[in-house]
């Protein structure tokens, strides 16, 4: 049987979060959305709301490390939303390395917002990966 997961993809940061939409089974990942992020309540509502909506089998979170692959506060911070996405919705959480996401995403989409098209490179690299 063909693996046809839905899988959501998350761009953490403490302002804005991207989200990115995509299925293993083609294997491809798409911009979905940028969620603010200062008000937890909020923040939390608006992802149960995309959970709900496209009723995902997983989710993927970007993990910041240093150019060299260390460690950083935002690394800590990711972790603890990956953990959080887990304990509230009860879906397997992936991490996948982030490193240069922002970057590629800014020079796909310019001068405007790339939350949500680093989390379409960070899902695109866990389909790869696979």
């Amino acid at each position: 049987m063909p693996d046809e997961r839905t899988v959501l993809a998350f761009d953490f940061g403490t302002r804005r979060i991207g989200v990115a939409l995509g299925n293993v089974l083609i294997a491809s990942a798409r911009p979905l959305a940028i969620i603010d992020a200062a008000d937890k309540v909020k923040r939390f509502a608006r992802i149960e709301e995309l959970i709900v909506q496209w009723r995902p089998d997983q989710l993927v979170v970007g993990l910041p490390l240093t150019s060299d692959g260390g460690e950083q506060l935002a690394t800590r911070q990711a972790r603890r939303f990956a953990n959080q996405l887990q304990g509230r919705f009860g879906l397997p959480v992936e991490l996948v390395d982030e490193r240069g996401s922002s970057m590629q995403a800014q020079a796909l989409v310019g001068n405007r917002p790339d939350d949500s098209a680093a989390a379409a490179i960070i899902l695109q690299r866990y389909f790869d990966a696979l």
